[in-house]
């Protein structure tokens, strides 16, 4: 039996979580695109589907069936997307809010830098336990003299 190994995440400073965000940006945008629509079209086709049965053959009900296949498609597409933010090393937090962590380290300790879609940079934090709702402004942690260290890794 073979144990299952896998690679520490990687650390961000700040200046390497901005440089990474313009990738991160359109990634996360074109998410956040297709999640939205994806949610929308699904509650109207429940609505559509509620206490119906599907008949074959009937044109109205194979539009919704297709309808449902559509939004398998888009699924399985929001998938890739966080597939490819976890590439980068990032955390996807909401398909549909397009909020991103990027794991750091800031005054010793691991948190996470958190940036949301329209945002101009990263520059917001919070513990590795915490949300969107409990970070903070990263000029409040008195961190601003000395950067946090530079990593990749958490060898």
């Amino acid at each position: 039996m073979t144990a299952d190994v896998s690679s520490p995440p990687r650390l961000f400073t700040i200046c390497e979580a901005n440089a990474t965000l313009p990738l991160v940006r359109a990634i996360t945008r074109d998410m956040v695109d297709v999640a939205t629509d994806l949610v929308d079209r699904r509650d109207r086709l429940q609505a559509l589907l509620a206490g119906r049965k599907l008949s074959p053959g009937n044109p109205y009900d194979d539009e919704l069936v297709q309808m449902k296949d559509d939004l398998e498609r888009d699924a399985v597409r929001i998938r890739e997307y966080v597939e490819e933010l976890q590439q980068l090393g990032v955390e996807p937090k909401s398909a549909t809010d397009g909020l991103v962590d990027f794991p750091g380290v800031l005054e010793g300790r691991h948190v996470y830098f958190c940036w949301k879609l329209g945002e101009e940079a990263v520059s917001h934090w919070h513990e590795i336990g915490g949300t969107y709702s409990t970070r903070k402004p990263l000029t409040h942690t008195g961190s601003r003299k000395q950067p946090p260290p530079r990593s990749t890794s958490l060898s």
